[in-house]
């Protein structure tokens, strides 16, 4: 049995992929910022007579992140399976955004995965082994949605020091997977988009244009089990991609992306966005 410690576990991929570890039998730690929010968690866990541990963890907090790895470590020696999941989103227009909110998007997604990392690694290292997958989207392997790109940077983020990290632990038996999974019903996504615009924002039409095409996307998405299942089968096949990504749509992004450029990409986003927002309110001007 692997001790498995997963953030962000108060819904969504990460409640489902605490579910899919308990079920296999492992020591399974799901942490969240609140552990009040849990209740959705035991309650599917009690149904199943499943053993999870819910721990706090505020992946932007240094000390909760090292008493919470502490915790895991005191019991089993290491963090066998160290899932960063945490994750937060907002949409909005990167002249208009509050530097605050764009940072706080960063800290929770970019550092918060760095920092649980640094907490678990040297067990690991010592250890000679362990698997750290770290769950970063779609949004940051192509091209970035209007509105999005403060998210789509954070993932983007992710991807890249997961590539590096593989580079650096290879040598001490530590494995390291970037789960890209594309559009999936989750709380984080369908959130993002629903808050009220100013009148006084010049982006705000098109936002909301953008928003209603982004929310039905976000509803339509798959069931975040697939997901689960997904970095359980990542943690269960050594020969697992660095890059692995999950649902077909993702899997047709990649592969335009390596076929066409932006220029291409995008007149066919804005399309599928009018066919289900309805006409842009905004039209492109050409620079003089």
């Amino acid at each position: 049995m692997a001790a498995v410690l997963i953030t962000g576990c108060s819904s969504g991929i990460g409640l489902e992929t605490a579910l899919a570890f308990a079920r296999r039998g492992d020591h399974t730690y799901a942490s969240m910022r609140n552990p009040e929010k849990a209740a959705r968690l035991r309650e599917r866990a009690a149904a199943e007579n499943l053993e999870v541990e819910v721990l706090a963890l505020d992946v932007t907090d240094d000390a909760s992140v090292a008493a919470a790895v502490q915790l895991v470590e005191e019991r089993h020696g290491a963090v066998d399976v160290l899932v960063n999941n945490a994750g937060i989103t907002y949409a909005g227009a990167i002249e208009v955004t509050p530097i605050e909110q764009a940072r706080a998007v960063m800290e929770t997604n970019f550092w918060g995965v760095l920092r649980t990392i640094r907490a678990a690694l040297p067990a690991m290292r010592a250890r000679g082994g362990g698997v750290i997958v770290n769950v970063s989207s779609l949004a940051g392997r192509v091209w970035s949605v209007p509105y999005g790109g403060f998210y789509s940077a954070s993932k983007a983020g992710i991807g890249s020091l997961s590539e590096a990290l593989a580079g650096e632990v290879e040598q001490f038996g530590v494995r390291v997977v970037c789960i890209e999974p594309g559009s999936f019903a989750t709380d984080v996504q369908t959130n993002a988009f629903n808050r009220e615009l100013s009148e006084e924002d010049p982006y705000s039409a098109d936002e909301a244009w953008l928003t209603r095409f982004m929310v039905r996307i976000a509803e339509a998405g798959g069931e975040p089990a697939v997901v689960a299942d997904a970095i359980v089968a990542a943690v269960e096949n050594p020969d697992t991609p660095l890059h692995a990504l999950v649902g077909e749509e993702a899997e047709m992004a990649v592969d335009l992306a390596g076929k066409a450029g932006y220029e291409q990409w995008y007149p066919q986003f804005v399309q599928q966005a009018e066919h289900f927002a309805g006409p842009r309110p905004v039209k492109p001007v050409k620079p003089t």
